[in-house]
């Protein structure tokens, strides 16, 4: 009786503490997913106050809050949507994975971890956050923008990859063989296809027969529905949370919509014990020795993000201000990399995993939004500055050119007047010295002796000869 009273306490201060942080986020507007990750670190293994009664409880609450996450989001679309995203927008998924799942893959490699914690660190840095990124939109008015379709397709595909990605992973954590894990995959792409098939072509017969005017009925058969198919891909090795996102494909119309109205409240209530759940299991004195790893991790997956972003809205002809807006857009990590993490950590894979992921999300759950909101005006900004140090260059380039070649023309032209001079003094002399050869030539034809009479010219007088020149 006395650990039944220790347990509700537990919990109802739990689920208060929950509202309470979650009504600080709201008033702030950023997602309350870092703060739920703190309650758990505070109320967890090495934290403040630490949870013992309603540990047990809470991890039950936990699976339901993946179930519910994963079954939400396949209500948001329909098969023949995933159909047409997979067909129209698979190389925007191939370079999402390139870009996004290779860091966290090299990063698990670097520090030594294996090739299981590799593979799941990259699923880690892959996915987005599918729930914050729906909130930013709707909370920047983004809705109608025209990149939203393009991040829309990246999270779909995203989303229909964990279909196959969760039954890797959870065949890799539980250490089965290559057969087996072989096996498993093929169960799960044949569940996934025939799922599809299925939601394609009955998909209005499947949504008739769960349908109901009545709200509890509603609520009742699809989420007994959804724990029942969940249980069972658990069992085939698939993954409860892909068997719960196959339930919501294959609802649709206004039994999907009805659905959706009515578990969002216990979406939201078992998703934020799941966050406090993955903080009850890591110890914070687990952080600081990975928090570098973490924060260069998150530094470069939030470029690589940008960068699947940016191609992915240029290959679908959006504006360079619009490029910008979905590659910020889509930079958030949350639920879902909080999800694969703690399959590993459940199966004892690799003790820092878990802290890393964890330091990791809180970094991008917080830098996300910002992102979403800062990264058009910064980049344009940056591109302005450029542009406007490469005019600056090309102007003092070209006016370097110019001082060259003005400088260029100087010498020639000086080289030109300096020939002209020299041809003119030149010119000058040789006139000068004709003139003076005339000169010459006249004088001497003035100092002839000439006879007397001669042209009729008579001899001078005695007295005007000179001095010394008397007779002989």
């Amino acid at each position: 009786m006395h650990s039944y009273a220790v347990f509700l306490i537990e919990f109802g201060a739990i689920i208060l503490g929950l509202g309470l942080l979650g009504r600080f986020a709201g008033r702030f507007h950023f997602s309350p997913i870092p703060l739920y990750l703190l309650a758990g670190l505070a109320f967890g293994e090495g934290g403040l106050l630490p949870l013992g009664a309603s540990e047990d409880f809470v991890a039950i609450g936990a699976e339901i809050g993946v179930i519910l996450l994963l079954l939400m989001l396949g209500l948001e679309y329909t098969a023949s949507d995933l159909v047409s995203n997979l067909k129209t927008q698979y190389p925007a998924g191939v370079v999402d994975f390139t870009f996004n799942a290779l860091p966290g893959a090299i990063m698990a490699l670097l520090l030594g971890w294996g090739p299981v914690a590799a593979v799941v660190l990259a699923g880690v840095t892959w996915i987005s956050s599918s729930g914050v990124i729906a909130k930013v939109l709707g909370d920047l008015g983004r809705l109608g923008n025209r990149e939203t379709p393009v991040i829309l397709s990246v999270l779909v595909l995203e989303d229909l990859a964990m279909a196959v990605y969760l039954p890797i992973v959870t065949a890799l954590v539980a250490g089965v063989g290559i057969a087996q894990g072989s096996a498993t995959l093929a169960i799960a792409l044949g569940v996934a296809g025939a799922v599809l098939f299925v939601a394609v072509r009955y998909g209005r017969l499947i949504s008739r027969f769960v349908s109901s005017d009545d709200p509890e009925k509603l609520l009742l058969v699809v989420l007994g529905l959804t724990l029942l198919v969940a249980g069972l891909a658990q069992q085939l090795q698939v993954s409860a949370a892909v068997g719960a996102f196959l339930v919501g494909i294959a609802l649709s119309g206004e039994v999907a919509e009805g659905a959706h109205n009515l578990l969002s409240p216990l979406r939201d209530l078992f998703a934020a014990v799941f966050f406090v759940f993955f903080g009850l299991h890591t110890d914070p004195e687990s952080i600081p020795p990975v928090i570098l790893p973490a924060l260069a991790l998150a530094v470069v997956t939030a470029g690589t993000k940008i960068a699947t972003g940016y191609w992915a809205a240029k290959r679908a002809e959006i504006s360079v201000k619009g490029r910008w807006r979905a590659g910020g857009t889509l930079v958030a990590r949350g639920e879902f990399s909080i999800v694969i993490a703690g399959i590993a950590v459940t199966a004892g894979v690799e003790p820092d995993l878990g802290p890393l992921a964890t330091a990791y999300v809180l970094v991008l759950v917080i830098v996300g939004p910002l992102a979403a909101r800062y990264t058009e005006p910064v980049a344009l900004r940056v591109t302005e500055w450029r542009e406007a140090r490469d005019a600056e260059r090309e102007a003092l380039a070209a006016r370097a050119a110019d001082a060259a070649d003005a400088a260029a023309a100087a010498k020639g032209s000086d080289g030109a007047e300096t020939a002209d001079g020299s041809g003119e003094a030149g010119a000058g002399t040789g006139a000068s010295r004709g003139a003076d050869a005339l000169t010459g030539a006249e004088a001497g034809a003035a100092e002839v002796p000439r006879l007397p009479g001669q042209r009729g010219e008579t001899a001078p007088a005695e007295d005007e000869r000179s001095p010394g020149s008397g007779g002989m």
